[in-house]
């Protein structure tokens, strides 16, 4: 009997609408390969949806979005709509409300792909940072005080929490235990300058590392990270950061890579009492959308990430090992990697692979 599971479909924004499709053609199939039903149920959420509702989703989604058991996203923004909009309008309420507080971003150098630093050779960066989801920077805490006067006041408060800290770093040790890697794993702080915040985080991560005394550690100031992921990639197996510096260092890790186009992630509730949520890293790109040049391999690459977590592992290992055949053979590659193949072209090498 086919395993069965139920996806909340949001293409979403630009570039989204146009690599979702080529995902759900992967998504079949692998299903027919390996016994698995997906149902998909499809939500028009999104700035479309915005402009015509004057918000990004219904007052009810997270009900709608809760019985499910993940949900696709393709990409979130619009230039004429501020992100901060669509930020707390979309992605931070359901980042939330389920509580995906792991959100892991993984960076490989695939064979074919060129780094942008010199001799790299294929396999030799193979990371994944690790980003805390739900607190930090982006708690959104904060207000104004004399709004658009000469003496303006802006304050922004950043809030973490003991739970909230050795859960993250604890689930980072845990994925490099599971990981073909370095067993290392590197935290990322700044209680040099930040002498709360970051002080409770190294706090926590001095003690949740004494639970893994297998795995190696170092914990670095976020500059120092920033500098050494570029002076030394090869180094980093399983990276820690909070909120802000995840997202910072994982886009950098992305181009390390290869490009943005190559950078799928995940937002994750471990213990599966939500749905966890796919996504790709390289937003909704609105100066190439609707060109049909827009890469599709982040988003498939997400469906990769979502089959692990679902328990198809087997089917998620097929789906990498495509597109890490196409980006080899290098006969379709789109424009962000050097070639001239558009979104369907190198969709279909990738379905040829799969068959």
């Amino acid at each position: 009997m086919a395993t069965a599971f139920r996806i909340a479909v949001l293409p979403g924004d630009g570039i989204g609408r146009e690599v979702m499709p080529p995902a759900l053609e992967v998504l079949d199939v692998v299903s027919a390969k390996y016994d698995l039903t997906f149902e998909k149920v499809a939500f028009d959420w999104g700035t479309d949806y915005y402009f015509q509702h004057g918000r990004m989703m219904p007052e009810d989604a997270i009900e709608q979005l809760r019985p499910l058991d993940a949900i696709l996203l393709g990409a979130i923004g619009h230039p004429k709509v501020q992100d901060n909009v669509t930020l707390n309008g979309l992605l931070l309420p359901i980042r939330r409300a389920f509580d995906q507080f792991a959100c892991e971003r993984p960076a490989k150098l695939y064979a074919g792909v060129r780094s942008p630093l010199a001799d790299k050779a294929a396999g030799s960066i193979d990371m994944v940072v690790v980003r805390e989801n739900t607190e930090g920077e982006y708690s959104q805490i904060g207000g104004f005080l004399y709004r658009d006067f000469p003496d303006e006041v802006a304050i922004q408060t950043s809030v973490f929490t003991r739970k909230g800290c050795e859960r993250i770093i604890r689930h980072a040790f845990e994925l490099a235990r599971r990981r073909n890697g370095k067993k290392r794993v590197a935290s990322i702080t700044k209680s040099n300058a930040q002498g709360y915040s970051m002080v409770l985080w190294d706090r926590c991560f001095a003690a949740v590392s004494e639970e893994f005394p297998d795995i190696e550690t170092e914990s670095l100031l976020v500059d120092a990270a920033a500098m050494n992921f570029v002076r030394r990639p090869e180094s980093f197996d399983v990276v820690v950061g909070s909120n802000l510096f995840g997202d910072i260092l994982s886009d950098l890790s992305a181009m390390l890579t290869g490009s943005m186009g190559l950078a799928p992630s995940s937002n994750l509730d471990p213990t599966g009492k939500g749905p966890s949520m796919f996504e790709p890293v390289h937003g909704s790109a609105p100066d190439i959308a609707g060109q049909g040049v827009a890469n599709p391999l982040a988003m498939i690459l997400s469906v990769w990430m979502m089959l692990d977590f679902l328990g198809a592992p087997e089917a998620a290992r097929d789906v990498e090992a495509a597109v890490a055949a196409v980006l080899a053979k290098g006969e379709a590659l789109p424009a962000d990697l050097g070639g001239n193949a558009g979104t369907a072209a190198v969709a279909a090498a990738v379905l040829a692979e799969l068959a």
